[in-house]
């Protein structure tokens, strides 16, 4: 894959990257992509990985929360889920990019979020084991 473009061209080229992905029906992003949306702040990083293992190693910046218990989170009261997870509840417009150990929590975690209104959730289909091999 080719580096993406910086600057104003970047950015054009990840928003149709994202279209492209989803029109295919793959909300997905690569490493490349989610090292640019991380830098610049345009998108949240959620670890649906159980506690013990984002406790052995996540991604930094990521928010823990299980698969097991995010639908349940995904529709709490915004201060109900400040006082869990200690971090704003994501708003519905955000990217909102989702990962796991291999790739099958996080699409699942995509999918939950996509059904719950979240239209910017993502997978990160390299999933932490790509991010501990190339980044770790």
């Amino acid at each position: 894959m080719l580096p993406a473009p910086r600057g104003r061209a970047g950015a054009k080229f990840l928003k149709l990257t994202f279209a492209v992905r989803t029109m295919a029906g793959e909300p997905t992003v690569s490493l490349p992509e989610l090292r640019s949306l991380l830098a610049s702040g345009r998108a949240r990083l959620f670890d649906v990985r159980s506690r013990e293992e984002a406790a052995a190693g996540t991604i930094p910046g990521a928010l823990n929360i299980p698969v097991s218990e995010l639908e349940s989170a995904l529709q709490m009261e915004p201060a109900a889920f400040k006082a869990l997870y200690s971090a704003e509840k994501p708003k519905l417009e955000e990217n909102l990019i989702f990962f796991c150990q291999m790739g099958k929590r996080g699409l699942q975690a995509t999918q939950l979020a996509q059904s719950l209104g979240y239209k910017g959730a993502r997978n990160y289909e390299g999933a932490y084991r790509e991010w501990l091999q190339k980044e770790g």
